[in-house]
């Protein structure tokens, strides 16, 4: 098939380079005429493991090729996914002027049947938006409907190769029988496709990451009052997470949640409810608990050091908002790192992908090393905030050496205490013993 793929974010790309992987024949538009021509050259412009080979492959192939033109994009598909930024709006909900604005493009250019599909994280309603939208200006026929994506930053080649389910709000026959053929062959091993009305397709995202969020934010509530007891929150998780109604996943406590989709899903899905006049009170309280989450270790560092944190070197590990991806999106390292220096200290960090893109949001205020043991020359204290591999089986002798006081806050239980405390470290976690050296 021809397809068309509007915008080349995470979700963009990755769809395109999928697609075209299975053999169709895709066409990436984009209105930065400078990641286009990098792209062309075989430059990818995102961290996201096993994607660099599809996409090279398929550019050479010619499947897989690049825009800024949408006429010229959309001129020979049957297709064209909308995979559009929805950022929130000052008041919580969803901006769509990105993906109507294309809409209203799109009604001057198409000229025979097309299907127009929604792959941004979109409202309810949005599919009649864009319908309106396109055919205010068009005379030929065509479908909108919604295919929201669950790609999970990190594993999203695998997601999207091996998906759980797909899911597809259309009421449009001829477009339900296009969409079972596109998708074939992605679930030949059995795993369902959906088929559902636009409305109920838009909510269903919001619902996954809005109960996962709250999954999350639950075992957070969890940790914190594990310390208060005197509980530990990891033999608890092992201890729900063996009931098949509870799951083993997202049950993992830690410095909140980040990332481009769930503080903006959770805070989108907030606001519907709120136009609707229901109010949803177990989202206003995921909100409220994620916000305290993402800072309460500073209050830890700071209590270790009688609140005195001028001057203070801090070794900070990790600034993506999770491992295996660049995207510092309410990064919580980044909440951190504010209240940090808010305080008097400094702060050496070492992420593996995501420094490039802190150093462009915010500068020089912090040291960025070449590697992690640099990160922790002469530092007070070390804060772990990203779960990266790399960092699970460091050289602790050398960390000894380094720090100035064998000191780690621990914002992502990546150690065992009983470890810590053989080593001889003041190790600080979450809903964990304290352990002290």
């Amino acid at each position: 098939m021809n397809i068309a793929v509007v915008g080349t974010g995470y979700v963009g790309l990755v769809t395109g380079t999928c697609f075209a992987e299975m053999g169709n024949h895709v066409t990436c538009v984009d209105i930065d005429a400078e990641k286009v021509a990098k792209m062309r050259n075989g430059v990818i412009p995102i961290y996201e493991p096993h994607l660099d080979v599809l996409f090279e492959r398929n550019i050479k192939q010619g499947r897989l090729i690049f825009t800024t033109d949408l006429a010229e994009g959309i001129k020979n598909a049957s297709i064209i996914f909308l995979a559009l930024p929805t950022p929130p709006g000052e008041d919580g909900s969803a901006d769509l002027r990105y993906v109507l604005g294309v809409a209203k493009q799109l009604g001057n250019l198409i000229t025979d049947y097309k299907i127009v599909i929604n792959k941004s994280t979109v409202p309810v309603g949005t599919a009649e938006k864009v319908h309106a939208a396109i055919a205010a200006n068009c005379k030929a026929d065509f479908d909108v409907i919604s295919n929201p994506e669950f790609l999970r930053e990190g594993f999203a080649v695998d997601d999207f190769m091996k998906p759980d389910r797909v899911v597809i709000g259309t009421k449009s026959e001829r477009a339900q029988k296009v969409m079972s053929e596109l998708y074939a062959p992605f679930v030949r091993q059995g795993n369902p496709i959906y088929f559902m009305d636009e409305r109920s397709a838009e909510l269903t995202k919001y619902a996954a990451n809005a109960f996962l969020a709250t999954k999350i934010t639950f075992m957070n509530e969890i940790a914190n009052l594990c310390e208060k007891v005197g509980a530990n929150v990891d033999s608890i998780r092992i201890g729900i997470g063996s009931d098949a109604r509870i799951g083993k996943r997202f049950l993992f406590a830690g410095i909140g949640y980040g990332g481009s989709c769930f503080p903006k899903d959770v805070q989108a899905l907030s606001k519907t409810a709120t136009e609707y006049q229901y109010d949803f009170k177990v989202l206003e309280a995921v909100m409220d608990v994620n916000e305290r989450q993402k800072t309460a270790i500073v209050a830890k560092i700071k209590k270790y050091f009688n609140n005195d944190l001028k001057g203070k070197k801090i070794a900070l590990w990790g600034l993506a908002f999770k491992p295996d991806t660049d995207d510092i999106r309410e990064a919580p390292a980044l909440y951190i790192i504010d209240e940090l220096i808010v305080a008097g200290a400094t702060v050496a960090a070492f992420d593996p992908e995501a420094m490039p893109n802190v150093k462009k949001q915010i500068g020089n205020i912090i040291t960025y090393t070449a590697d992690q043991y640099e990160a922790c020359n002469q530092a007070d204290c070390l804060l772990i905030a990203t779960e990266w591999s790399v960092f699970r089986t460091p050289e602790f002798d050398k960390i000894s050496a380094l720090l100035k006081n064998r000191v780690i806050f621990d914002g992502r239980n990546l150690y065992e205490n009983e470890k810590m405390r053989e080593l001889g470290f003041y190790y600080n976690s979450i809903g964990r013993d304290v352990v002290v050296a």
